[in-house]
């Protein structure tokens, strides 16, 4: 049989804070009585002294020290789970998990974040990364409830609802030193199948990869993310494209060389996207505020290598 109850600890708790019984009393608008009643009743239960009485003030014993310790505990998680019943009553999920392409840094949302939790502080939330054809996959998974900048179209088969978040551009770029870079005109295929191509890796574990411009045969350095790729791609260990944003910044500052190419990376739209039929009061906040005017552009000025100054 349980002989701690919620209410014993959290008399308990105001007694170690106040200092005495009746200031626990009054914290907690009840009367001395029914204070030492408690404290006597569950000191008799567990068979333990919980206080040492010194005239009006009272401590903790060990036992009593490590009771409440553990009792905060399960005080904070039947607040925190009061709070969570009450929100899934009135609408609100237990928990959301925003899912984004890992070209985009999280910090881009952290606006956003502040005003969610301003409303729904006590819904949880959880963002994941992946990759490419990764998002889409974490979403019909069920991994992510809302995926924010997914890029190009999803895979078919339907089972989830997308609107267009933004358009970006590429930029074929290569490292000053890199030998690309003192070859004149457009580069041809010929040009490219003698050198390395450094590309992002698909996180998709079941659906298809995307493989995005590669030769057959090509020669490439696969790195884990967009910001790793673009590193790489400063320090000269071969060529790929990069949204514009960032390989324009460092085209700027001579750390890149752009180069036309025969065949270009045409600009790539990104998605938000959700499951077909789902919906919940969390869900519904993200998924305005992810449509407003503006958004796609807040997340580009995030991407690897963008000057801090830009407009947030």
């Amino acid at each position: 049989m349980l002989r701690l109850s919620l209410d014993a600890l959290q008399i308990v708790d105001a007694i170690d804070r106040r200092g005495s019984f009746s200031a626990a009393g009054k914290e907690l608008h009840r009367v001395p009585s029914t204070i030492s009643y408690t404290v006597a009743k569950l000191e008799d239960e567990l068979g333990v002294q919980v206080f040492e009485r010194n005239g009006p003030r009272v401590e903790l014993t060990p036992a009593g020290r490590e009771l409440l310790k553990e009792g905060r505990y399960l005080l904070h998680a039947a607040q925190d789970l009061e709070h969570r019943v009450r929100r899934v009553a009135s609408g609100w999920e237990t928990e959301l998990v925003l899912g984004t392409d890992a070209m985009f840094a999280p910090l881009a949302l952290a606006a956003d974040i502040r005003a969610f939790y301003a409303v729904a502080s006590q819904t949880r939330l959880r963002l994941a990364q992946e990759t490419l054809s990764g998002t889409w996959e974490a979403l019909l998974e069920r991994r992510v409830d809302l995926l924010v900048g997914a890029p190009g179209d999803g895979p078919a088969g339907g089972g989830y609802v997308s609107q267009p978040m933004g358009r970006m551009d590429w930029v074929f770029a290569v490292a000053p030193g890199h030998p690309l870079a003192a070859v004149a005109g457009r580069l041809g295929r010929a040009d490219l199948q003698r050198h390395r191509a450094i590309v992002t890796a698909d996180t998709a574990r079941r659906i298809a990869p995307r493989t995005v411009g590669l030769l057959l045969g090509q020669d490439t350095l696969t790195m884990p993310t967009l910001a790793s790729k673009y590193g790489a791609q400063l320090a000269g260990l071969g060529f790929g494209f990069l949204p514009a944003p960032c390989a324009r910044a460092a085209i700027a500052a001579g750390l890149l060389v752009e180069k036309q190419v025969e065949e270009p990376k045409p600009a790539e739209t990104f998605y938000l996207a959700w499951r077909s039929g789902e919906g919940g009061a969390a869900l519904d906040w993200w998924r305005q505020r992810m449509a407003q005017p503006g958004m796609f552009a807040r997340l580009c000025h995030h991407l690897p290598g963008v000057p801090m100054t830009a407009p947030s």
